[in-house]
This record gives structure tokens, C-alpha cells and sequence, in this order.
């Protein structure tokens, strides 16, 4: 019998071997292999598994792909020609699910950290400095928070803020009747209204680039915190650093950057980047909200119950 063939480029944890054995498929482990290499090799290929290597297009596949179905490694589609893989009759899995609880954890962990200016009063504690009063916080219960996307991501940081004793509510563009004992739904305008701390949960799109700039931040009627876990170009860092200066935004957990290759800034990205960078009201991350231990498998689980319920002949 004809093997189903599944070709993935990208580092993933070992147990997605065996996994895709288990249901039928031969995996063929390239995490090494560069785009002109994948352009030549994935004809015969009935699956691609990949993360964020290359962008999956015409280009990469051709007119006639045989590749079936291409499997995410993660939750964001932006390295992905939908409209392409949607005329090729090819389908498009993403693994949201597997890193959800990772996401939720990690946005609730660094709100904290920084209402609470725990990496501000960890440095100066070990420069021998013991300053209680400047490093008073501020409690996250009775706040107001608002949740732009309420998918996988935007629905765990909201379960995990349950216990805080603050009102959440959930903006989706593209979602209604949602309510749920997490949230409630609001309007962006009542977002605008009411939000205390902001947290981003959508993806990148064109319509979401550069979405979130000076003018947005702008329309809030309070000083906020501003969490963004989701993808970094969907903010203006320059239009955070003016929002943060003028006391519209009074702290910012940023786990994405508009150009995360930091050695590759535009001059004014780097004077961006330099000012926010001193500040203490300021997290940075390097893009590891839903990078886990845990989430490194749990990925594989949801790709493979996704990959499995695909009707594929070889």
C-alpha cells in the first residue's frame, strides 16, 4: 500500500514522528532544509508541517502541487498565501489550541509583573537599593479589562483572569453571541470607553497591520497598560512611545516587535526601540508567550487530531 508522505521543514518536538506514524503517515524530519531545497523536494508530498521559515506561496509549491494540506506549528496564518492554498484545494491546520494555555499563563504572569514592578524592584534590590514607596503597585482587581480578539488566545488569558476580581470584557470583529462566564461582549467603543489594560489577541492581517498606533490609542478615555502577545506589526512602536509619553499608555508588556531581527532596525526603529527600552514601565520578551515545554508537544496533539480527521489518499 502507498504511503502518505508528509515533509516538515521546520524544528518540532520529537514526538511528532511517531505521532504521525501512528495515524498513517511517513514523516521525512528536513528541519534544516532551506527554501530552494523545500521548492525542489516537496513534490510526492501529500503534507507540509512547518512553523515560520519560509512563506508558503506559488512561488515555493508551483501550479501543481501535490501537497494536500499544510500544517502551522503554532496559531498565526501570516506566512501563508490563503489565497493561493485556497485554489490549490489545499487545506490549512494551525495549532492555536496547542499554545492557548501558554499564552493565557504568560499574559497574566507579565501583567502582574509589571502593575507590580517586579523586574523594576528585582534590579535594584540587587544593586543594593531598597525603595518600597517607588515601587508601590497597582492591584489588578476592580480593573476593567479588554480583550481585542476573543479566539483560542483572547478566550485562556480571559479564564485566567476569573480569580482576579475584574470586570473583563471581549471585542471580535468577526464573532458575536460570545459572552460567556469569562467575559462579556462589548463594542470597541465601549472598549475605548471603559478598558483599564488592553490586551491584543488577533491576528495579522492587512487590515490589522499597523492597527494599533497613535490615533488608537488615542480614542482611550483612561491611561492604560497595553499587552500585545499576538504579532508585532499589527503596533507601532513609535506610536506606543508617543502614547506612553503623552500618559495615554502608563505600561507595556511586548512579547512581538514590528521587526523582531533587531540587528536588522531602520535607524528610526532603533531610536524607537532605544527609548521604550529605558523604560521600566516597558517588558520586552522575545516572542515566547506560547514557547513552552508543555506547548512543544501539546502543538503536535492538536496538529495530528487535525491531520488525522483529513479524508487523504496517498
Amino acid at each position: 500500500m502507498t504511503t502518505r508522505r508528509c515533509l516538515i521543514v521546520d524544528p518540532m518536538h520529537p514526538s511528532l514522528l511517531a505521532m504521525l506514524k501512528e495515524i498513517g503517515w511517513e514523516a521525512d524530519y528536513q528541519p534544516s532544509i532551506t527554501r530552494a531545497e523545500i521548492q525542489q523536494k516537496h513534490i510526492g508530498y501529500q503534507g507540509l508541517i512547518v512553523r515560520s521559515k519560509t512563506f508558503i506561496d506559488a512561488d515555493l509549491l508551483g501550479d501543481n502541487p501535490t501537497v494536500r494540506f499544510i500544517g502551522r506549528a503554532g496559531a498565526g496564518l501570516d506566512n501563508l498565501d490563503l489565497k493561493y492554498l485556497q485554489s490549490k484545494g489545499i487545506h490549512v491546520l494551525h495549532a492555536s489550541e496547542g499554545n492557548r494555555d501558554a499564552v493565557g499563563e504568560y499574559a497574566v504572569g507579565t501583567l502582574l509583573s509589571l502593575l507590580r514592578k517586579i523586574p523594576a524592584g528585582d534590579q535594584e534590590v540587587r544593586q543594593m537599593t531598597w525603595d518600597r514607596e517607588r515601587n508601590r503597585g497597582i492591584e489588578i482587581m476592580g480593573k476593567t479589562v479588554g480583550i481585542v480578539g476573543y479566539g483560542n488566545m483572547g478566550q485562556a488569558f480571559a479564564r485566567r483572569l476569573s480569580g482576579f476580581g475584574c470586570n473583563v470584557l471581549a471585542y471580535d470583529k468577526y464573532k458575536k453571541g460570545f459572552s460567556d462566564a469569562y467575559c462579556k461582549e462589548s463594542s470597541m467603543e465601549t472598549l475605548f470607553e471603559e478598558t483599564d489594560i488592553l490586551s491584543l489577541h488577533i491576528p495579522l492581517t492587512d487590515e490589522t497591520r499597523m492597527l494599533v498606533d497613535s490615533a488608537y490609542f488615542g480614542k482611550f478615555r483612561k491611561p492604560i497598560v497595553f499587552i500585545n502577545t499576538a504579532r508585532g506589526e499589527i503596533t507601532s512602536l513609535t506610536g506606543l512611545l508617543e502614547a506612553m509619553q503623552s500618559g495615554k499608555v502608563y505600561g507595556a508588556v511586548l512579547d512581538v516587535l514590528e521587526n523582531e531581527k533587531l540587528k536588522t532596525l531602520s535607524k528610526e526603529q532603533r531610536s524607537t526601540f532605544d527609548s521604550l527600552s529605558k523604560r521600566s514601565d516597558v517588558i520586552f520578551t522575545p516572542h515566547i508567550a506560547g514557547w513552552t515545554f508543555e506547548s512543544h508537544v501539546k502543538i503536535n496533539v492538536a496538529l495530528i487530531e487535525k491531520i488525522g480527521a483529513l479524508k487523504i489518499q496517498p
